[in-house]
């Protein structure tokens, strides 16, 4: 099921077995709120995120009744699956009680969640929603929700002046519009640039992975300058990126895992971890010192160039750092 079925399907109730995935985490967020708030749940719940998955703490909470005399709310955020024989007898204790509710908030790979929709049949109460990450269009529209519910008066010029300086990142922009909320006036683009902070670190992640993926990168680029960012900083920004993947390469070849908080000293959100060790995997140890004099004879041929010519050269430097990996 999708977004607009699934919209539907609540008009007639809340589903009491829910498995929520995709690329869509702030309207994968707005339907764990919504369920907490119909629910009035925010004193039953129990939320169980990653390695805190107990199954036998999850089925004895479903399998008594409320404490508080309401409703048993279970959420589970992981990225991992859970087995199938737990999962069904999860879900099938929301069958037994209707003051049951189960959502599995599912933060693995899709063909994973694939592999779990089955325990997640209609007739048995549950169903699976995968979310896609909406167009400018539909961000739009669901950041026009949020402002209405927030009683903030913006035009649907300045929220999408929002979603293109956040990157398109709703969840950011829907806290942006809860600090907007607060002037308690018309907000227009030019509080939107006054206050608002640019996404352009973001961006600058999504450039140097769009770079190791051998990808184009002429409009990340160009967004990039457009929000502000001149070239020494993504030069610096690409230095960086650069050394972190460097250290992973070299830690995997000792040790055989990635582990970021050993790396870095920091732990890495999981999909972070995993995308820096399998760009790291891709490079060669010879090629290591081939970038790494790429990189300094670079930062000093644009100090060099004047300032009119620098955007050019910098993307001359990353062309060529691409065609090295």
């Amino acid at each position: 099921m999708y977004q607009r079925e699934f919209e539907q399907r609540l008009k007639e109730g809340l589903p009491n077995a829910v498995l929520l995935y995709g690329d869509n985490a702030y309207l994968i967020e707005e339907t764990i709120e919504r369920y907490r708030k119909e629910l009035d749940a925010s004193e039953t719940l129990l939320a169980m995120y990653h390695d805190e998955y107990d199954f036998e703490r999850a089925r004895s909470y479903l399998s008594q009744s409320s404490l508080f005399g309401g409703t048993n709310f279970l959420l589970i955020r992981r990225d991992k699956k859970i087995p199938k024989k737990e999962l069904d007898t999860l879900i099938a204790l929301t069958q037994k009680n209707p003051d049951n509710y189960f959502l599995f908030d599912f933060r693995g790979e899709a063909r994973d969640a694939k592999g779990m929709q089955s325990s997640f049949p209609e007739k048995k109460g549950g169903i699976w929603v995968r979310f896609f990450e909406p167009n400018p269009r539909e961000g739009v529209a669901i950041l026009r929700r949020k402002a209405e519910a927030l009683g903030l008066q913006i035009d649907d010029y300045a929220l999408n002046h929002l979603l293109t300086l956040l990157e398109n990142n709703l969840a950011l922009a829907a806290k942006e519009l809860e600090k907007l909320s607060i002037l308690q006036c018309p907000v227009s683009t030019k509080e939107i640039d006054r206050l608002v902070y640019s996404s352009a670190p973001l961006a600058v992640e999504k450039l140097l992975v769009d770079l190791f993926n051998k990808k184009p990168i002429d409009e990340t680029l160009e967004r990039l300058l457009d929000l502000g960012a001149n070239e020494y900083e993504i030069l610096r920004a690409t230095q960086f990126f650069v050394h972190q993947i460097f250290l992973f390469h070299a830690y995997i070849r000792i040790h055989g895992v990635a582990d970021s908080k050993a790396i870095l000293g920091y732990k890495l959100p999981k999909h972070v971890e995993q995308q820096k060790a399998a760009l790291s995997a891709r490079i060669k140890p010879a090629t290591w010192i081939k970038i790494h004099d790429h990189l300094l004879s670079s930062e000093l041929q644009l100090k060099k160039s004047r300032s009119d010519y620098r955007e050019t050269e910098l993307y001359g430097v990353l062309i060529r750092l691409q065609s090295l990996l």
